[in-house]
């Protein structure tokens, strides 16, 4: 699978960008799964609901399944979080791999990068970062640079750098 990221600072539009750039690239007809990584403890799942029963009695993994979609939950109870290559290995295969956060690791990535945030591009200090799409590029930047809304050049760009 070939893997792509997309990251940047809190509140920059990484979200958005992963979201119109999964649209864009399935509608080439590009298998895309996506990883989302979180700093927090992210609920899928809600109080109440059987699933949620479920985990909450102690299990350690939940299986969701109904004639829509089907999901599977894994709660680490202490355990360490998995490295990104354990969590890729459970994914069926595709032709992409969107990965939301991770910016540490040594996939290639486009920085979602908004002005007002008030913080420097990540892309100064990170040669993963390939690209950076913005609201308003530093010109200083020796990367490509996008607009925010330009997803269709984004997606070309993206496609070439893993070479579908």
């Amino acid at each position: 699978m070939r893997l792509y990221g997309v990251t940047g600072w809190k509140n920059a539009g990484k979200t958005t960008l992963m979201e119109r750039l999964v649209r864009e690239i399935t509608a080439r007809g590009i298998s895309v799964s996506t990883v989302k990584h979180a700093h927090h403890d992210a609920e899928v799942d809600h109080p109440g609901r059987d699933s949620f029963r479920h985990r909450a009695a102690g299990a350690r993994e939940v299986l969701l399944s109904s004639p829509a979609r089907w999901a599977l939950m894994h709660e680490l109870r202490g355990a360490q979080e998995p490295a990104l290559d354990e969590l890729l290995a459970r994914l069926s295969p595709v032709d992409l791999v969107l990965i939301e956060g991770y910016k540490r690791e040594g996939h290639p990535k486009i920085e979602a990068y908004r002005h007002v945030i008030g913080r420097p591009p990540l892309a100064e200090g990170n040669a993963t970062i390939r690209a950076v799409a913005a609201d308003v590029v530093p010109p200083r930047l020796d990367v490509p640079k996008f607009g925010l809304d330009d997803i269709s050049a984004i997606a070309t760009f993206v496609l070439q750098e893993v070479g579908l």
